[in-house]
């Protein structure tokens, strides 16, 4: 045990009094480390938690307390320390067990940082720290340090634990043997045999005639040699699934695993699939089964009836979990299938979209997310195929073990891993706290926690933490003036219970919550469920605070007998409210406007304190390239100077955007031809150039060089409409000045959203600088506050499940992330033939453009496939569709 400093003798006066302990002297843990006495067991299982101290037959523990710190060192609740009874011994075996709730939050190895994992105390009842052992952590470093807490006992607080290095198997406990803590089945009153090495499985290695050794079941193929026989082997249970449709458990050779395990050897961990003994048997118990051995969707099993589970009386060795960086590649995970492992190394969420259906996460090993290939690299080159390949390889599943859809079925269970106060962002990184179970499933590798989670048992079931990326603003982008776009999902002000006809998406009671179909209306059913839906955006909008912002995904009102701006302006109010003042104004649809129009439209607002419209705006009416997508929409706006006063020399352009999704396609070249772009790929050309002409026209009517196009383009970084802006002299902002993405679709994070500036030389007269587009950006940045989130917390998606998910903030405000731009430097006024380039210079001194992050780091990208193609895309489809990807998004 290590001593570090103690509180004052007030503040630890004060604790053990609201404790009922004896103040402990200063040197009390000094004394407490030389006794004889000490900690030798801790279990914290499922079905029982213990603390067990060794010591002298006879020796008197009456009035001591037993207790567990956990995560940061303090007492979480009273129910975590117990003070033993009056007449309370230790018995002939040297050993008393005492029953304490503990949880399992713990750390292995180099993870635990002395901040970090659930650790053992015992106090006498005079008041002095007997022992205190960290689980977990690495011997010899640091252990975690007792903080103060309304339950934290005194001589605790500001004590270092020992860490033990050791965690717990499913259903075991760690106990110190000879020098050393080991995982074994829990012995409570009962210290082990300290001659035992922990090699001996009591049949000498020997395996019993008759039974097949699992590695031999396994093979070191991707598939059982022996499918289709018969065959009967022994194991210890690791993980067992009585309920939530697994129907089984999983079974591994005693003694096999631990930090020395072999590369490349067979695996020996299988799947147990018995419906009619998965309730019959424990984590823990040392079984025989007789069944047959098959492939279910590429994982090993074996079938196994009532009468073919036979309990072994012969002890049984623990199984140790493998503790190592999880592997990409298959060949490497096939040695490791069935197998208890506890991942060494943080992993990086990249999906989070079947979490609030199938209770799953995806997960990436190495560095960052999963690029998507063409937001990388050109489509269909061998770079693109590269890339996917190597994201098939670093893609595994983070399962619940379970197969339920919650969104059928069980939406009174909490869901697991989620919560208001555990988001699980793409992004974050998952840091595994217990052993998991490396099983294989619908062409995924998943982790099964060792039974099935959910959000009511997360505390003692799940396995893994997951960091915190949210921020409450964007990054500082600089400038006079900021640009941004915001999708805001179908924001329709004409409820679905306002028309006839219409179609629901429900809650779980039943109550209508977004329109599904058979109606105009494409966003909320009703005034409560758009009151939530508004909430969000406004907030988010109001707290992005650029001068002018691009909208899409907004209802055109003109479709429902109204004036053509009534939702704009409704939303408009709603900001205005929620800002406390006349914040916001939007720019009025011009007098021409296509004749035939879809009934989602594109729009401007903006800040008139920073800005002012110059001119009217202006529609692209070119039906035959929009004649499937939303009519760019123009407006030329000048800034405003610190009097108010409207610089017109600095007028610049902005086309607001919403190109042809991926989701759909007819004609030539709008085929998905499989090279990653999807459906309508020509069509998005067409538009593109015909947006490129549109903003040429606008530039030369603004007699302004300083044009920006934003929005939707529905066409990753690299993708051929992208070609045409870049060919046209357009530069990707956020692509050159982060590393960040605006969306996630498949578990690939890419951007569909980007704003674009002309970096042509400006050889007019109008413009009155000779920065371009482009140089006068100041800063970028992709706020993460909608893509990265689950799908779970969107308004759309209240009340599915019993967890009360929604929050009136801005995460999850909409399916895509906002990307904010600033223009023109402050000190710049406009003559200054080098404000371009100390723009460009300055981007990085703002903290704008050097965003942290590498390409895969600081790119947190979510997804929703409700705008790939369909109205809710998103919603719930067959469980191969859930597993497999989106089944109507593209």
């Amino acid at each position: 045990m290590k001593v570090t400093t103690t509180l004052s003798s007030a503040a630890a006066l004060s604790l053990v009094a609201g404790l009922a302990l004896p103040l402990a002297p200063a040197a009390a843990a000094d004394a407490a480390a030389d006794s004889d006495i000490h900690i030798s067991e801790i279990a914290y299982t499922l079905a029982t938690d213990f603390i067990e101290v060794a010591a002298d037959p006879g020796t008197d523990i009456s009035g001591w307390t037993f207790g567990s710190v956990t995560r940061g060192g303090s007492v979480q609740a009273q129910e975590n320390t117990v003070t033993v009874p009056e007449d309370t011994t230790v018995g002939d075996s040297g050993a008393v067990a005492i029953d304490v709730s503990i949880t399992n939050s713990v750390k292995a190895g180099s993870a635990a940082d002395g901040e970090y994992g659930s650790s053992a105390f015992v106090i006498d009842d005079d008041g002095e720290l007997v022992d205190f052992q960290q689980i977990g952590g690495v011997v010899d470093g640091k252990g975690v340090t007792g903080t103060k807490n309304t339950f934290t006992p005194a001589p605790v607080i500001g004590q270092e634990a020992e860490p033990t290095g050791a965690t717990a198997a499913g259903g075991q406990s760690i106990q110190l043997t000879g020098d050393a803590w080991k995982s074994a089945a829990p012995t409570p009153n009962a210290l082990p045999d300290s001659s035992d090495d922990g090699d001996d499985d009591g049949d000498d290695g020997e395996t019993p005639e008759g039974v097949t050794p699992i590695a031999d079941i396994q093979g070191t193929g991707d598939a059982s040699p022996i499918q289709g026989k018969t065959v009967t082997t022994r194991g210890v249970v690791t993980a067992a699934y009585p309920e939530g449709g697994l129907n089984g458990y999983y079974i591994q050779t005693p003694g096999t695993g631990g930090a020395d395990r072999a590369d490349g050897a067979a695996s020996d961990g299988i799947f147990v699939y018995s419906p009619d003994t998965v309730a019959d048997i424990s984590i823990d118990d040392h079984v025989e089964v007789t069944g047959t051995v098959s492939e279910h969707y590429g994982q090993t099993q074996i079938s196994v009836s009532a009468s073919d589970l036979k309990t072994v009386d012969e002890p049984a060795e623990a199984v140790k979990p493998v503790e190592d960086a999880f592997p990409a590649g298959d060949e490497k995970r096939e040695s490791l299938e069935g197998m208890l492992l506890q991942p060494s190394e943080s992993l990086t969420v990249a999906d989070n979209y079947n979490t609030n259906t199938y209770g799953e996460v995806a997960l990436a090993t190495g560095e960052g997310t999963l690029d998507q290939p063409t937001d990388v690299h050109r489509p269909g080159t061998p770079e693109a195929k590269a890339l996917e390949a190597e994201n098939l390889d670093r893609e595994v599943v983070l399962d619940d073990g379970a197969t339920v859809n919650f969104l059928k079925a069980d939406k009174d269970i909490p869901l697991p891993y989620l919560s208001k106060e555990d988001p699980v962002r793409v992004g974050a990184q998952a840091s595994f706290t217990s052993p998991v179970v490396l099983g294989f499933d619908h062409e995924k590798w998943r982790f099964q926690p060792t039974t099935r989670l959910t959000g009511d048992n997360a505390e003692a079931v799940q396995p893994t933490t997951f960091t915190d990326t949210r921020t409450e603003t964007p990054e500082a982008v600089g400038g006079q003036v900021s640009l941004a776009s915001f999708n805001v999902l179908n924001y329709f002000t004409t409820t679905g219970d306002q028309l006839s006809g219409c179609q629901y998406y429900d809650d779980r009671e039943g109550n209508h919550i977004t329109v599904r179909g058979g109606c105009d209306a494409r966003g909320a059913a009703n005034a409560e469920s758009l009151k939530r839906q508004e909430t969000k955006i406004v907030t988010a909008i109001n707290k992005l605070d650029a001068s002018v912002v691009s909208l899409m995904e907004i209802e055109n009102s003109a479709a429902f007998g109204k004036d053509r701006d009534d939702a704009l302006a409704t939303l408009v109010k709603r900001l205005n409210e929620a800002a406390g003042t006349e914040k916001w104004d939007f720019v009025d649809s011009p007098a021409a406007v296509p004749s035939d129009e879809d009934v989602i439209r594109t729009a401007l607002i903006y800040q008139p304190a920073e800005v002012a419209p110059q001119d009217e705006s202006t529609i692209l009416d070119d039906q035959d390239a929009f004649s499937n997508a939303r009519e760019p929409l123009s407006q030329a706006f000048a800034p405003k100077d610190g009097t108010g006063e409207i610089e017109k020399d600095k007028t610049f352009v902005t086309i607001s955007n919403h190109f042809k999704s991926k989701g759909s396609g007819s004609g030539p070249g709008n085929e998905d031809s499989g090279d990653g772009q999807g459906a309508s790929n020509a069509d998005r050309v067409k538009q593109a150039e015909a947006l490129v002409g549109f903003a040429g026209d606008q530039q030369e009517a603004a007699n302004s060089d300083l044009v920006y196009l934003l929005g939707d383009f529905n066409s990753y970084t690299q993708e051929d409409p992208m070609q045409v802006f870049y060919e046209a002299g357009y530069k990707d902002i956020a692509a050159e000045k982060t590393d960040e993405s605006t969306y996630v679709f498949g578990s690939r994070t890419g951007s569909l959203d980007h704003v674009l500036a002309l970096d042509a030389s400006d050889e007019a007269d109008g413009a009155g600088t000779d920065a371009t587009a482009f140089d006068s950006v100041t800063g970028a940045d992709v706020w993460n506050i909608n893509s990265v989130e689950s799908l779970a917390l969107e308004y759309s998606r209240f009340n599915y499940n019993v967890s009360d998910l929604f929050a009136p903030d801005q995460f999850r405000a909409s399916d895509h992330d906002p990307v904010v731009v600033g223009l023109f430097d402050s000190s710049d006024e406009g003559g200054d033939d080098d404000a371009g380039a100390d723009a460009a210079e300055n981007a990085d001194a703002d903290g704008s453009s050097d965003h942290p992050g590498g390409k895969n780091a600081g790119k947190n990208g979510g997804k929703n496939g409700n705008h790939w193609g369909s109205r809710d895309g998103d919603h719930p489809g067959g469980k191969n569709a859930g597993k497999n990807g989106r089944h109507n998004g593209w």
